[in-house]
C-alpha cells in the first residue's frame, strides 16, 4: 500500500506561482513513475506532468513553459509559474507501483483576482 500527500494549494493572482509538495509513504523501495493530474469542475481529471525515476519528464501542452516537475525518490514537486484562471483545479499526486494507480487526497489551486 502507498500513501500520497500533497501540500501548497491555495488562492494565487494571475501570474503568481505556487510549489506543490507530494511525499509518499509505505512499504516503497522506488516508484517508477509519479506525476501530478488536476480536475476542474466540470471536467475529466488530465495529466498535468510526470516524471520516471530516471528523471524522463512528460507535461501536458497547458503546461509546457510554466510549469517544472521535480522529485527526490520518494517525494514530487509542481512548480507553477505565471499561472492563469484556467489552471484553477484540484491538483492530485499520483504514483504507479506494481501496476497500480495511487491517487493523493487533492490540494485545490485557485488562480483569481
Amino acid at each position: 500500500q502507498v500513501q500520497l500527500v500533497e501540500s501548497g494549494g491555495g488562492l494565487v493572482q494571475p501570474g503568481g506561482s505556487l510549489r506543490l509538495s507530494c511525499v509518499a509513504s509505505g512499504s516503497i523501495f522506488s516508484i517508477p513513475v509519479m506525476g501530478w493530474y488536476r480536475q476542474a469542475p466540470g471536467k475529466q481529471r488530465e495529466l498535468v506532468a510526470r516524471i520516471s525515476s530516471g528523471g524522463i519528464t512528460v507535461y501536458a501542452e497547458s503546461g509546457k513553459g510554466r510549469f517544472t516537475i521535480s522529485r527526490d525518490r520518494i517525494k514530487v514537486y509542481l512548480q507553477m509559474n505565471s499561472l492563469k484562471p484556467e489552471d484553477t483545479a484540484v491538483y492530485y499526486c499520483n504514483c504507479i507501483l506494481d501496476g497500480t494507480d495511487y491517487w493523493g487526497q487533492g490540494t485545490q489551486v485557485t488562480v483569481s483576482s
